[in-house]
Protein backbone atom coordinates (compact mmCIF):
# COMPACT_ATOMS: atom_id res chain seq x y z
CA UNK A 1 0.00 0.00 0.00
CA UNK A 2 1.40 3.56 -0.77
CA UNK A 3 0.13 6.24 1.06
CA UNK A 4 1.91 9.55 0.20
CA UNK A 5 2.64 12.24 2.41
CA UNK A 6 1.63 15.70 1.18
CA UNK A 7 3.23 18.95 2.93
CA UNK A 8 1.40 22.05 3.93
CA UNK A 9 3.44 24.65 3.14
CA UNK A 10 0.33 27.27 1.91
CA UNK A 11 -3.25 27.44 2.61
CA UNK A 12 -3.57 26.38 -0.79
CA UNK A 13 -2.23 22.98 -0.14
CA UNK A 14 -3.99 21.82 2.96
CA UNK A 15 -6.83 18.80 0.81
CA UNK A 16 -10.06 20.05 0.08
CA UNK A 17 -11.66 18.39 2.96
CA UNK A 18 -9.92 19.65 5.49
CA UNK A 19 -10.32 23.76 4.09
CA UNK A 20 -12.09 25.48 6.45
CA UNK A 21 -12.51 22.92 9.40
CA UNK A 22 -10.71 22.55 12.31
CA UNK A 23 -8.42 19.89 10.37
CA UNK A 24 -7.34 22.60 8.27
CA UNK A 25 -6.97 25.30 11.12
CA UNK A 26 -4.59 22.76 12.47
CA UNK A 27 -2.61 22.46 9.60
CA UNK A 28 -2.55 26.07 9.33
CA UNK A 29 -1.02 26.92 13.12
CA UNK A 30 1.64 24.04 13.54
CA UNK A 31 3.08 24.44 9.81
CA UNK A 32 1.96 28.14 8.53
CA UNK A 33 1.80 30.06 12.53
CA UNK A 34 -1.30 30.87 11.60
CA UNK A 35 -2.07 33.97 14.53
CA UNK A 36 -4.03 31.81 17.15
CA UNK A 37 -7.65 32.53 17.97
CA UNK A 38 -9.03 32.37 21.01
CA UNK A 39 -10.96 29.24 21.58
CA UNK A 40 -13.35 28.66 25.00
CA UNK A 41 -14.26 25.21 24.08
CA UNK A 42 -11.97 22.43 22.13
CA UNK A 43 -12.51 22.10 18.03
CA UNK A 44 -10.91 19.08 17.32
CA UNK A 45 -10.06 15.54 19.02
CA UNK A 46 -6.36 14.99 18.45
CA UNK A 47 -5.13 11.83 18.62
CA UNK A 48 -1.40 10.99 19.16
CA UNK A 49 1.63 8.91 19.91
CA UNK A 50 2.69 9.07 23.59
CA UNK A 51 6.13 9.94 22.21
CA UNK A 52 8.00 12.60 23.58
CA UNK A 53 9.73 14.28 20.52
CA UNK A 54 7.01 15.76 19.49
CA UNK A 55 4.37 19.17 20.39
CA UNK A 56 1.56 21.10 18.49
CA UNK A 57 1.88 24.95 17.92
CA UNK A 58 -1.31 25.46 18.48
CA UNK A 59 -3.52 27.54 20.77
CA UNK A 60 -5.04 27.10 24.16
CA UNK A 61 -8.39 25.08 24.27
CA UNK A 62 -8.45 24.48 20.68
CA UNK A 63 -7.84 20.46 20.98
CA UNK A 64 -8.82 17.87 23.21
CA UNK A 65 -6.08 15.62 23.39
CA UNK A 66 -5.70 11.81 23.53
CA UNK A 67 -1.98 9.92 23.66
CA UNK A 68 -2.26 6.47 22.90
CA UNK A 69 1.05 4.63 22.20
CA UNK A 70 1.79 4.50 18.38
CA UNK A 71 -1.68 6.62 18.30
CA UNK A 72 -3.29 3.49 18.55
CA UNK A 73 -6.96 4.34 19.85
CA UNK A 74 -9.04 1.03 20.00
CA UNK A 75 -8.41 1.40 23.88
CA UNK A 76 -9.43 4.64 24.04
CA UNK A 77 -13.01 4.63 22.20
CA UNK A 78 -14.74 5.86 25.65
CA UNK A 79 -12.49 8.56 25.79
CA UNK A 80 -13.27 9.41 21.97
CA UNK A 81 -16.90 9.16 22.56
CA UNK A 82 -17.17 11.45 25.74
CA UNK A 83 -14.98 13.72 23.82
CA UNK A 84 -17.34 13.53 21.14
CA UNK A 85 -20.50 13.69 23.16
CA UNK A 86 -19.57 16.41 25.87
CA UNK A 87 -17.57 18.63 24.20
CA UNK A 88 -19.56 18.06 20.69
CA UNK A 89 -16.56 18.02 18.65
CA UNK A 90 -17.11 16.94 14.62
CA UNK A 91 -13.37 16.67 13.65
CA UNK A 92 -10.43 13.96 14.46
CA UNK A 93 -7.13 14.57 13.34
CA UNK A 94 -4.71 10.80 14.09
CA UNK A 95 -0.94 11.77 14.12
CA UNK A 96 1.21 9.39 13.24
CA UNK A 97 4.74 9.83 13.25
CA UNK A 98 8.21 8.60 12.10
CA UNK A 99 10.54 6.55 14.53
CA UNK A 100 8.12 5.23 16.39
CA UNK A 101 9.09 2.74 18.58
CA UNK A 102 5.50 1.00 17.95
CA UNK A 103 7.04 -0.06 15.01
CA UNK A 104 8.98 -3.46 15.23
CA UNK A 105 8.39 -4.12 18.72
CA UNK A 106 10.66 -7.40 18.49
CA UNK A 107 13.43 -5.95 17.48
CA UNK A 108 13.49 -3.77 21.56
CA UNK A 109 12.49 -7.02 23.49
CA UNK A 110 15.77 -7.40 25.29
CA UNK A 111 16.12 -3.70 26.17
CA UNK A 112 12.37 -3.49 27.46
CA UNK A 113 13.36 -6.55 29.65
CA UNK A 114 16.13 -5.32 30.73
CA UNK A 115 15.08 -2.04 31.41
CA UNK A 116 12.27 -3.37 33.73
CA UNK A 117 14.71 -5.57 35.45
CA UNK A 118 17.05 -2.61 36.19
CA UNK A 119 14.74 0.56 36.58
CA UNK A 120 12.00 -1.42 37.93
CA UNK A 121 13.22 -4.11 39.82
CA UNK A 122 11.08 -6.70 37.95
CA UNK A 123 12.62 -10.41 37.47
CA UNK A 124 13.74 -10.76 34.16
CA UNK A 125 10.87 -13.68 33.43
CA UNK A 126 8.59 -10.98 34.63
CA UNK A 127 9.72 -8.16 32.47
CA UNK A 128 9.35 -11.00 29.04
CA UNK A 129 6.58 -12.79 30.12
CA UNK A 130 4.78 -8.73 30.13
CA UNK A 131 6.49 -8.02 26.78
CA UNK A 132 5.25 -11.03 25.18
CA UNK A 133 1.59 -10.90 26.40
CA UNK A 134 1.04 -7.75 25.95
CA UNK A 135 3.75 -6.09 22.94
CA UNK A 136 1.06 -7.63 20.35
CA UNK A 137 -1.56 -5.42 21.04
CA UNK A 138 0.73 -2.34 20.60
CA UNK A 139 2.59 -3.15 17.35
CA UNK A 140 1.36 -0.97 14.60
CA UNK A 141 3.82 -2.25 11.76
CA UNK A 142 3.85 0.43 9.78
CA UNK A 143 3.37 4.00 11.23
CA UNK A 144 1.46 5.64 8.09
CA UNK A 145 -0.15 2.34 7.46
CA UNK A 146 -1.52 2.39 10.49
CA UNK A 147 -2.72 5.59 10.58
CA UNK A 148 -4.78 5.32 7.25
CA UNK A 149 -6.58 2.13 8.40
CA UNK A 150 -7.05 3.42 12.25
CA UNK A 151 -8.33 6.44 10.37
CA UNK A 152 -10.90 4.20 8.47
CA UNK A 153 -12.01 2.20 11.47
CA UNK A 154 -12.75 5.39 13.17
CA UNK A 155 -14.56 6.84 10.55
CA UNK A 156 -16.33 3.97 9.92
CA UNK A 157 -17.25 4.17 14.05
CA UNK A 158 -18.36 7.65 13.90
CA UNK A 159 -19.73 8.34 10.29
CA UNK A 160 -20.74 11.82 10.60
CA UNK A 161 -17.59 12.82 11.60
CA UNK A 162 -14.52 14.13 9.60
CA UNK A 163 -11.39 12.09 10.58
CA UNK A 164 -8.28 12.91 9.20
CA UNK A 165 -4.92 10.77 8.97
CA UNK A 166 -1.92 13.03 9.58
CA UNK A 167 1.75 12.40 9.45
CA UNK A 168 4.13 14.49 12.21
CA UNK A 169 7.71 14.43 10.77
CA UNK A 170 10.02 14.39 14.06
CA UNK A 171 13.90 15.24 12.02
CA UNK A 172 11.64 18.73 10.50
CA UNK A 173 9.28 19.11 13.21
CA UNK A 174 6.05 19.73 10.33
CA UNK A 175 2.84 17.86 10.21
CA UNK A 176 1.74 16.42 6.62
CA UNK A 177 -1.45 15.17 5.15
CA UNK A 178 -1.72 11.61 3.66
CA UNK A 179 -3.02 10.58 0.56
CA UNK A 180 -3.64 7.56 -1.32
Amino acid sequence: MSNQLIAVNSKSDILTPYRQTPIGDLLEYHNLNKTFTRYDKSQILIGMCVDNRKSLWIPENFAVIIRAAGANLIYSEFQISFAISIANLKHIALIAHNHCGMVNLSSIKEQFVAGLVQNAGWKAENAENHFNQLSVFFEIGNETEFIVEEAKRLQKRYPKLTVAPLYFNIDDGMLYQIGA
